[in-house]
């Protein structure tokens, strides 16, 4: 049955996650939906010195929200934010320097962040895409540390300053490639198997992007007052493509979404009312929500092995949290 999903997943993205795709979809967007005034909300952006993150940032810091930027690197960090604050005039942006794959510099992060600011809109946007397998210093698989855990960690950390606010959102930037795997509960850090090469680890790689997928409904679930959402921005030009995936980089750079669009519904979700309008818990493309399951792929799961991923990444979080300095 994999076969038959990657052949429809990779027919279904030539239609809908290229370029073409996109200039297609955007047909019936309604400019009036990002045509707002974000002054006094506060968003915060995981990866946002550079691609999709950083296109995500600079729009909505054109709209005049204050924006958190999150990343890694602070020399690049530092370039993307004087290069946002040029672009659009909003002085109100502030860098904070955090590994998203390191749970214990998440957990003081977060900590420190619920004393000093107010948020509104968190948006999940740092991810990984290591094409071997590799451990965390904390001997985490590296993928699952900054797609899952990592994601896990932050917007569980950050709840409780989200519900103190008026139509706050969480929005975790993902990948159709998720459409092709099935939850995989007894092995989410990608320990069994052997991987050799980078297509064999491509295709088990995506599994924490249907984690990622599940979280999303489960949160909504059970946190009412927050509007959760997952999209997938479709296949873009950025950094992380060029160098995780040269040889698809290579084949299909003519045909690649704009980093601007591939933000375009990241945006949509974090600004437009028209979005809340929709239930919580969704996953979009191109401004809609979409199935995140192809037709006859038998990726479904069933709902204990949906509950049993919060138990197990909650236990997991709970670890890092108990030997994070300051906590």
């Amino acid at each position: 049955m994999s076969w038959y999903r990657n052949a429809v997943w990779f027919v279904k993205g030539l239609r809908e996650y290229t370029r073409s795709g996109y200039e297609s979809a955007s047909k019936r967007f309604d400019p009036a939906d990002v045509e707002v005034n974000v002054a006094g909300r506060s968003f915060l952006v995981t990866g946002a010195n550079s691609g999709i993150g950083k296109a995500t940032a600079t729009e909505i810091a054109r709209r005049g929200g204050t924006v958190h930027l999150v990343c890694r690197n602070k020399e690049r960090a530092e370039v993307a934010k004087g290069e946002i604050v040029t672009e659009t005039g909003n002085q109100n942006i502030f860098l904070h320097i955090v590994d998203i794959s390191n749970p214990k510099e998440i957990w003081k992060f977060a900590e420190k962040f619920k004393n000093e600011h107010k948020l509104n809109v968190l948006i999940n946007n740092a991810g990984c895409m290591v094409n071997n397998r590799e451990l965390t210093e904390d001997g985490l698989e590296k993928n699952f540390a900054t797609n899952t855990l990592g994601t896990y960690i932050l917007t569980t950390a950050l709840l409780p300053l989200l519900e103190k606010e008026a139509d706050a959102r969480v929005i975790t930037v993902s990948s159709g490639g998720m459409l092709v795997q099935k939850l995989n509960i007894s092995d989410l850090q990608l320990g069994n198997g052997t991987f050799d090469g980078t297509m064999v680890y491509a295709q088990n790689k995506v599994q924490s992007m249907r984690q990622q997928v599940v979280l999303t409904e489960q949160w909504a679930k059970s946190h009412r007052n927050i509007h959760f959402s997952v999209m997938h921005p479709g296949w873009a030009d950025t950094p992380a493509v060029r160098s995780s995936m040269p040889d698809f980089y290579q084949k299909m750079k003519n045909s690649l979404r704009t980093e601007a669009q591939g933000a375009d519904t990241v945006v949509w979700l974090a600004v437009s009312s028209e979005a809340i309008k929709l239930p919580s818990g969704l996953f979009f493309q191109d401004r809609q929500p979409v199935p995140t399951h192809l037709p006859l792929a038998s990726t479904h799961s069933p709902p204990e092995d949906e509950e049993k991923l919060m138990e197990v990444l909650e236990e997991l979080s709970q670890k890092f949290k108990s030997t994070s300095p300051g906590t």
